[in-house]
């Protein structure tokens, strides 16, 4: 197992998860008994699924408002398009939280951060149960977001360290697709709860299951081996070492599109759709729900995906999420749709995302050297920058039709950013 450093040393504890002699003693009970197996490396049907249900729950907390914005809105007394500030605030609040947590995990541990910010984050999200009014709402909101964002980075970071090497692209995949499925399953769980309760009782029920993930990770996750020789300091050097590198920099404003563009078409259908689907509760829980098979799919067909390079398959599924995009735009020009066809499209547009996002992990991941921790802060800090500007997006647009063609454009924008950074590194 190595620990991951912020300068270009590894250090000596590093030498066990770099061999690639077969383990000759009998393997740890952590590991899992396979050819090559790397001795000591953690269980990936023990770490992974506890890793993703753990991930739903976090990054769902950006989603959980927008079928409630009506309901917010009436306890508030203020308009549904003043209470989507809530996922505004929510996502700068989570996005900024990366640059401060992301590097402190490679001197802290990676364990160790994760568990502690769970039970803060479950203290924040009890805490948006009892808002009173819109601007107490949304400062709670940034708050929450600061402290769900210990879990991202370590847990990409954990799962680099631990996972035996010719498993850890499929963990990444299916962690990264943990976290866009939170897209759609934080809005299905949010309207079935707040229909049946109410919009508190949705928080507080993720407050409780904070807790409980705190517990179940605090068993499943080894614990940590950090570097004695970094310090806090080091770290933040060590992400202002990486923001040099011009091809990791276009790699990033790359991601920015990525959760831009996915908020923004749902967040478009919810507030700016047309009449007969925004307001039918039952159609846009089956629009969300039509999505969740691409998420799976992904990690399923990803030994074949990873036959391409990262840089290709981010390039590819940003041009296959824009084209579909552009066609949703020409769908949703009339005032009928066709909720069938427009749900097809939202699944190949969902596949192309979940693609993207793993493979651009494993792309700015090849330039961060043993700066591992700060890199994927970065990521998560650029990835969440975009969610946040989403809904505000949405919402200037006016309509879905135009929402969709803007988006079209800006997953465009992205690949071609993507295109740039490889061809500036090569």
């Amino acid at each position: 197992m190595f620990a991951m450093t912020t300068d270009s040393t590894v250090t000596p504890a590093a030498t066990p998860l770099r061999e690639t002699k077969p383990a000759r003693a009998t393997p740890s009970p952590r590991s899992e008994a396979a050819p090559g197996a790397v001795p000591g490396a953690a269980s990936f049907l023990r770490t992974v699924p506890a890793l993703c249900a753990v991930g739903v729950l976090i990054v769902g907390q950006l989603y959980t408002v927008l079928p409630v914005l009506g309901q917010l809105a009436d306890s508030w007394s203020t308009t549904a398009s003043a209470a989507g500030w809530t996922t505004t605030a929510f996502g700068f609040g989570y996005a900024a939280g990366f640059l401060f947590w992301g590097p402190l995990s490679d001197r802290f541990g990676r364990r160790n951060l994760i568990v502690l910010g769970l039970l803060l984050t479950a203290l924040t999200t009890a805490a948006v149960a009892a808002a009173p009014n819109l601007a107490v709402g949304c400062a709670i909101r940034v708050v929450q977001g600061l402290t769900a964002a210990t879990f991202a980075p370590p847990a990409f970071a954990y799962i680099a360290e631990r996972i035996e090497p010719h498993r850890r692209v499929a963990a990444m995949t299916w962690l990264t697709s943990s976290f866009l499925s939170a897209g759609v399953l934080g809005q299905v769980y949010s309207q079935s709860v707040a229909d049946a309760l109410s919009w508190r009782a949705v928080f507080l029920i993720c407050a409780a299951g904070m807790i409980g993930g705190a517990l179940l990770l605090r068993t499943v996750l080894d614990a940590d081996r950090t570097a004695a020789t970094t310090s806090s300091l080091d770290a933040y050097r060590a992400m202002g070492r990486l923001l040099t590198r011009p091809s990791l920099v276009l790699l990033l404003l790359a991601t920015v599109t990525l959760l831009c563009g996915f908020v923004a078409v749902y967040t478009g259908l919810q507030v700016a759709g047309p009449a007969g689907l925004a307001g039918d509760p039952d159609t846009m829980l089956l629009l969300r729900a039509s999505s969740l098979p691409a998420m799976v799919l992904v990690p399923l067909v990803t030994p074949f995906l990873v036959r391409l390079p990262a840089v290709g398959r981010v390039v590819g599924a940003l041009l296959l999420a824009a084209t579909v995009s552009a066609g949703s735009a020409l769908l949703s020009r009339g005032a009928d749709i066709d909720v069938v066809l427009l749900a097809a499209l939202l699944f190949v547009f969902v596949f192309g995302i979940a693609v993207t996002a793993p493979a651009l992990v494993e792309a700015i991941g090849s330039q961060a050297g043993p700066a591992r921790g700060a890199a994927v802060a970065l990521y998560t800090f650029a990835l969440f920058i975009g969610a946040s500007v989403g809904p505000q997006l949405a919402t200037a647009a006016g309509n879905s039709a135009t929402v969709f063609a803007v988006i079209a454009g800006v997953l465009g924008t992205g690949a071609v950013l993507a295109a740039l950074g490889h061809r500036v590194r090569r």
